[in-house]
């Protein structure tokens, strides 16, 4: 005796051989034993064998139209033998009673399941709604077959094209669209990005990465409001005139510095502040605009100021103008340099020069200060200010040492092509500025402390760096305590506390409580904002030095064979470009996402392992290929596949150049 029953949802088949009254020990066709409860069995039949008799049920459950058999239902429930009886006209054959059970069994949404063999009709709007359901299913099933097909092509679908930033930078599964690019992606073994660039979705790879910053950090756009600015109140005008020192792209000018000798010999050096927060008060539209920024953010060619350009042209400290100040001023002994006191003051002051570290550090160098030329303009104020820092910098315990100093780079694009020139940190230029900014930025930060005035601190314990609003050391700087406050133009976290600053040296009580929340949530946003800022300067820095690896191909194709026999590596010299902006990619006919450079050699530096940092420009990477060499073993690479989707590079090891030297 054969059964047919349900086991797992499925409706299966199999010949009893032990009959236990509540349970059974049944064999299927393919030989496997079960055992099952009697409750589940639904008919039991002689004849013919299970393989024949299955088939048979199936191609008589596939003839039956499940539109006439729910009309043919009855309103109340059923057994399937009953409706196949209604349905054949005569007491059915086991064959026919199994298809219909088969056939009910299989439409869900006709027939509802209600016990073992029991059904009831699905009401007429609930079975249209099912089938309308059922269709959009089928309809979406087929576009994303379409999709998938053509994504498969490297064809991009036209649906695609107004939702490509949500598909690349947060995309939703449970779209048709990603589902068709998650299958294809499967297919072709490319990532998302690479599978749309493919498909010529991605016209320009720098606005690939750009544009998934700015859609998580700048949903809204980069652009501003219109705003206007106060104007700003009447200050007392210093006595001295200013001179600011930047980089030749900067327009937020936040600091100056002013030189006079006093009547007793001594000097007298004003550290002078741009000072917003003088007429932007907490709440206002542009105080809105800042608070929710916090920060510029930079990048190679381009920046994404905290402030509208009109509020910034209101406040930078432009050469000929008169400009609001927060003012710091210092007594120096004219011998020894020693800072004897210090005054703060809101004010306003002339700037008569902005100057710039391209035109100035040629004038004014460590070499030029050993000869003693000061034949350019505030050469004196200059070598004054320089004696300054070095005083200053012993004052704190550092080393004037500058052999152990990193290399600076700065990155220039224009028309797209990247210049990347190196300078030494430590120069006489940032010493003067980077000296005069930690010490005012430690006074006021002491002002703030000592009259027990909220503020936002960076402090410095066992190497970790944190915010904090409760004044600390700062370990790497070697001071008590140390605030953000000389950028207010670029940092939110600076234009808090100028605030505070202001609000003390006016006597009005300050704008943030020591508890206040407000300053809580602006220090809590602003690391966040700065973490996130960096890392995207950092990718997008990367970006360009491997597309300065491309642009230097030619050049050095032609010196690669001379480079594998020569102890030294010859530096081509930089692209004649400088300058920022212009077209962001070259043309996809010359630079694609993975890119081989054949013959491009180049110098690296071993910095641990397999890691190692490339000559000339800031870029790291990981090669495979590199023997075991001690760090600061210099080596020459062969350049490989260039993805600039995801930033990365291959190279090949070729040769040493120079073994690492004990220290």
């Amino acid at each position: 005796m054969n059964i047919l029953y349900e086991e797992d949802g499925a409706i299966k088949v199999g010949a009893i051989l032990a009959d236990n009254t509540t349970s059974l020990q049944v064999e299927s066709s393919h030989g496997k034993r079960s055992k099952i409860k009697e409750a589940s069995v639904l008919l039991r039949f002689a004849q013919p064998g299970l393989t024949e008799f299955m088939a048979q049920a199936e191609k008589t459950a596939a003839d039956m139209d499940v539109e006439f058999l729910w009309s043919c239902s009855p309103p109340d429930e059923f057994t399937f033998g009953a409706l196949a009886t209604e349905y054949f006209g005569h007491a059915p054959t086991p064959v026919e009673a199994a298809g219909a059970m088969i056939r009910l069994h299989s439409s869900p949404m006709h027939f509802y399941k209600k016990g073992k063999g029991k059904f009831k009709a699905a009401p007429p709007e609930a079975l249209k709604a099912a089938l309308a359901g059922a269709e959009k299913k089928r309809l979406l099933a087929e576009l994303q077959a379409r999709y998938t097909d053509e994504l498969n092509g490297f064809k991009l679908p036209p649906e695609f094209a107004g939702r490509l930033p949500q598909l690349l930078y947060k995309p939703d599964r449970n779209t048709v669209e990603t589902k068709a690019l998650e299958a294809a992606c499967a297919a072709t073994h490319l990532s998302a990005a690479h599978l749309l660039h493919r498909c010529g979705a991605l016209p320009s790879i720098h606005d690939y990465h750009l544009q998934r910053f700015l859609f998580e950090h700048f949903p809204r756009g980069t652009g501003f409001p219109e705003v206007t600015v106060d104007p700003h109140p009447e200050l007392p005008l210093a006595e001295d005139t200013a001179f600011s020192i930047d980089d030749a792209t900067t327009t937020e000018i936040d600091d100056a510095f002013s030189v006079r000798q006093l009547d007793n010999g001594n000097w007298r050096i004003g550290v002078h502040i741009a000072a917003p927060a003088l007429t932007i008060p907490p709440g206002s539209p542009v105080d809105d605009i800042a608070r929710q920024r916090m920060s510029t953010v930079y990048m190679p060619g381009g920046k994404i100021t905290m402030l509208p350009d009109s509020v910034v042209q209101a406040y930078t400290l432009c050469a000929d103008t008169v400009c609001p100040s927060l003012s710091m001023y210092l007594e120096v002994e004219a011998a020894t340099f020693a800072v004897l006191r210090s005054e703060s003051r809101i004010e306003r002051i002339h700037i008569a020069a902005n100057l710039r570290h391209d035109t100035l550090e040629p004038l004014f160098n460590e070499d030029t200060l050993a000869a003693g030329k000061l034949d350019y303009p505030f050469a004196p104020e200059l070598a004054l200010l320089w004696n300054l820092a070095q005083k200053l910098e012993a004052a704190r315990g550092k080393s004037s040492d500058n052999s152990a100093q990193q290399d600076e780079y700065n990155f220039y694009v224009e028309n797209d092509r990247v210049t990347i020139t190196t300078r030494r940190r430590g120069s006489p230029i940032d010493k003067v500025v980077a000296e005069l900014m930690i010490l005012v930025n430690a006074e006021w930060g002491k002002l703030l402390a000592e009259h027990d005035v909220a503020g936002i601190y960076r402090t410095q314990n066992n190497g970790k760096v944190k915010m904090s609003t409760v004044p600390a050391p700062h370990q790497g700087l070697g001071v008590a305590q140390y605030m953000w406050s000389s950028s207010p133009l670029r940092r939110y976290v600076d234009f808090i506390n100028q605030r505070q600053i202001i609000g003390l040296l006016r006597g009005e009580p300050p704008v943030y409580a020591r508890n206040d929340t407000a300053l809580f949530a602006a220090m809590r946003d602003f690391d966040a904002a700065h973490t996130a800022y960096n890392e995207f300067q950092r990718g997008m820095e990367r970006y360009w030095c491997l597309r300065w690896l491309m642009q230097e191909q030619a050049a050095r194709e032609a010196l690669s064979p001379t480079l594998s026999r020569v102890a030294g590596l010859p530096s081509p010299q930089p692209s004649p470009a400088s300058g920022r902006g212009g077209e962001r990619e070259m043309q996809s006919s010359t630079l694609g996402a993975n890119e081989p450079l054949r013959g491009l050699t180049v110098e690296a530096l071993v910095l641990r392992e397999n890691l190692v940092k490339l000559a000339r420009i800031p870029l790291v990477g990981r090669i495979s290929s590199l023997p075991e060499l001690p760090p600061n073993t210099r080596v020459v690479l062969e350049i490989g596949e260039i993805d600039l989707l995801d930033m990365n590079f291959g190279a090949r090891f070729v040769s040493v150049i120079e073994e690492a030297t004990a220290c």
